[in-house]
């Protein structure tokens, strides 16, 4: 159940920082205005709040870990919002990020779950 925990807050994360970082882009690239930069700036705050809730205590795992997530999850967002094709190097460059995610968060430890 911890992993799912951990894996659905990773998820939760994604959504909340590249749709932040996004709707900043939105506000200041396409000129949305500063709602778009408000909310943007909000989601970025959640995104930092939901890492907190790792399981993991180790605040570099945690993040190493999420790059992978986010290097997959900005490619999803691109695909579903921006129309972006992901082409075949992306997609296995992302398979890659997603097996460093699992070694990183979920190799068996000493301690378990949160080990050292």
């Amino acid at each position: 159940m911890t992993v799912l925990r951990s894996m659905a807050l990773f998820c939760l994360a994604a959504v909340a920082e590249i749709g932040g970082a996004w709707l900043v882009w939105q506000g200041v690239r396409e000129h949305r205005g500063l709602l778009w930069i408000g909310a943007g700036v909000m989601a970025l705050g959640v995104y930092g709040l939901l890492a907190t809730l790792q399981p993991d205590a180790q605040f570099g795992r945690i993040l190493a870990a999420y790059g992978g997530v986010f290097v997959v999850g900005s490619l999803l967002w691109g695909r579903v919002v921006d129309g972006f094709q992901p082409d075949r190097y992306d997609i296995v460059g992302a398979a890659i990020c997603l097996v460093g995610v699992g070694v990183i968060m979920y190799a068996p430890r000493a301690g378990g779950l949160t080990g050292p």
